[in-house]
C-alpha cells in the first residue's frame, strides 16, 4: 500500500463538509452530493468490482460476491459528520491539514478524522488493496455506509430492511465504536482494545411544567411559576441513578482479570466477591467509568417563556436518557416519575429505545475480530464493553446478535477529546495500522 497515497484520500474526504443537521434545508446538498462521487474517483477498483446501491438517507450499501453461499460480513461506517465552527480550532476543522507532532509522528487535522470518515476510508483502502491482489472472498462481504448518522437519521434503517427483506443471513458486523487505548483500566498496562459488545438504549425524555401565565413585573408570591416548578424537577432528576453491575461487566472483567496482578487482578477475576469494591472504582473513576455502571439522564434543552418579559405558561426541559444494559425504557421513565415526586410534571417519551442485544464474547464471530487485532496490534489486550454511545450498529441487531462496535485506531486521550469538539485529529501511523486491521479481518470472509 502506498501510504502517502492513502493519507491523501483520506485528507479528499475530509475536505468535503458532509455536516449533518437536524434540520435538512440547513444541509450543504452539493458536499453530500459530491462525496459518493468522490469515492468513485479514489477508489475506481471499489466502484468497478462491487455492487452499489444507493439508499434513503442517504446511505451507500456495497456487495462483494464471495465465491459461494455462506453467512455475510458487513462492515460500517457513516460518512457525515457533526458541525465544525473554526473558533477555537488550531487547524481549520475541513482543511485537512497535515503536521508534525513534536515526537516526529505526522498527524492529520479534520472533523471526521475519527469520526467516522477515517473508518471509511480505512475500509476502502483495505478492499482496494485486496481487490489488487486478486482476493476474492469466501464469503458475500457488504459495506455499509451511512450519510445521516450523527442525526440518528434511516439510512442504516434503510440499509437493514433491504437485507432482510432479501434474507441476507449474516455472521458479522462490525461498525464503530471503542479503540486502543491505555491508561483507561486500573491496574492494566499496555495498550486495550475496547470492543464494544452492546450499546446503551438511548432517549429523549420532555419534562413539562405548567402554570397561570401573566406579567414578570408581578409574579406570584407564592413563587409558583412553572420554571421555578420545572427547575425543581430538573434538580432532582439530575441526581445520579443508583450504580449496579449490568451483565456487560463480566467479560470486560474477565478480560482485564488475565492481565492485571495483584488485588485489582483479583477482583477482576472475582467480581461477585468484590463487586462492592469494584462498583466504587468504577463510580470514583472517570465520567466515562462511572457511566458504565449506571443510567446517566441530564438535561441538555429548556423552554420557556417566549419574552424576557413574560411569565411562560409551559415550560419544557428535555432529558438525554442512556438506559444501562439490563433495564428498559419503561423501568427507567417510572424511577424519574418517582424521583421528580410531583404530579404537575408531565412526562413524556419524545423517542427512544430499550438497550440492544449483547454480541457473543465466544464463537466464531468474536474470534474473527480477536484474530484480526492479533495480526494488526498483537501487542493490545481485547476488552468487550458495553458503548456509552449510540451508533447505526444497532439498528444491525435485527441480522445477527454479533454486532462489534469497534474502531481500530490507536487513540490518545487527546484525540478522545476531539471527537464532537474542536481539534478533531489523528496520527497517520495508527490510520495506517487500522487498515491492517480491516484487511485482516476481510481475508478471514
Amino acid at each position: 500500500m502506498d501510504a502517502d497515497a492513502a493519507v491523501e484520500r483520506l485528507r479528499a474526504l475530509i475536505r468535503v463538509p458532509t455536516v449533518s443537521r437536524e434540520d435538512s434545508d440547513l444541509q450543504d446538498s452539493a458536499a453530500f452530493e459530491r462525496f459518493p462521487a468522490l469515492l468513485a474517483e479514489l477508489f475506481p477498483r471499489v466502484h468497478a468490482t462491487l455492487d452499489l446501491e444507493t439508499l434513503d438517507g442517504p446511505g451507500l450499501l456495497y456487495r462483494w460476491h464471495g465465491r459461494e453461499t455462506g453467512d455475510a460480513l458487513i462492515l460500517m461506517a457513516h460518512w457525515d459528520v457533526v458541525p465544525a465552527d473554526e473558533e477555537g480550532w488550531t487547524h481549520e476543522p475541513f482543511a485537512a491539514d497535515l503536521t508534525t507532532d513534536p515526537d516526529g509522528a505526522r498527524r492529520l487535522w479534520g472533523r471526521g478524522a475519527i469520526d467516522d470518515k477515517g473508518a471509511l476510508a480505512g475500509i476502502l483502502e483495505a478492499v482496494e488493496a485486496l481487490l489488487e491482489s486478486g482476493f476474492t472472498p469466501a464469503h458475500d462481504v457488504y459495506l455499509s455506509f451511512g450519510g445521516d448518522e450523527e442525526v440518528q437519521g434511516s439510512a442504516a434503517e434503510a440499509a437493514v430492511a433491504l437485507l432482510a427483506s432479501r434474507g441476507v443471513a449474516v455472521d458479522l458486523v462490525l461498525d464503530e465504536g471503542g479503540a486502543i487505548v491505555e491508561g483507561q483500566f486500573p491496574g492494566i498496562s499496555g495498550p486495550t482494545a475496547v470492543i464494544g459488545i452492546a450499546e446503551k438504549g438511548i432517549a429523549t425524555i420532555e419534562l413539562r411544567a405548567t402554570e397561570q401565565g401573566g406579567h414578570a413585573a408581578h409574579p406570584p408570591r407564592s413563587g409558583r411559576t412553572a420554571t421555578a416548578r420545572l427547575a425543581r424537577a430538573i434538580l432532582r432528576v439530575s441526581r445520579p441513578v443508583p450504580a449496579g453491575m449490568p451483565p456487560t461487566m463480566y467479560p470486560m472483567f474477565a478480560a482485564l482479570g488475565r492481565r492485571a496482578g495483584g488485588i485489582l487482578g483479583l477482583a477482576y477475576r472475582h467480581p461477585q466477591l468484590f463487586r462492592t469494591v469494584l462498583l466504587g472504582a468504577l463510580a470514583r473513576g472517570s465520567d466515562e467509568a462511572n457511566a458504565l455502571i449506571r443510567t446517566t439522564r441530564v438535561v441538555t434543552r429548556l423552554r420557556g417563556a417566549a419574552a424576557d418579559n413574560v411569565l411562560p405558561e409551559v415550560a419544557t426541559a428535555s432529558i438525554n436518557l442512556r438506559i444501562v444494559v439490563g433495564s428498559t425504557l419503561a423501568a427507567e421513565v417510572e424511577r424519574i416519575r418517582l424521583d421528580i415526586a410531583d404530579p404537575g410534571i408531565t412526562v413524556r417519551v419524545v423517542r427512544g429505545s430499550d438497550p440492544f442485544p449483547v454480541a457473543p464474547v465466544t464463537g466464531l464471530p468474536w474470534d474473527r475480530v480477536v484474530q484480526a487485532l492479533a495480526h494488526s496490534h498483537p501487542e493490545a489486550l481485547p476488552v468487550p464493553y458495553a458503548m456509552l454511545g449510540a451508533t447505526d450498529g444497532r439498528h444491525f441487531t435485527r441480522l445477527t446478535p454479533a454486532v462489534y462496535r469497534f474502531t481500530p485506531f490507536e487513540l490518545t486521550t487527546r484525540e478522545l477529546a476531539g471527537l464532537h469538539a474542536i481539534d478533531e485529529s489523528i496520527r497517520v501511523d495508527p490510520y495506517l495500522r487500522g487498515i491492517t486491521f480491516y484487511r485482516a479481518l476481510l481475508e478471514s470472509a
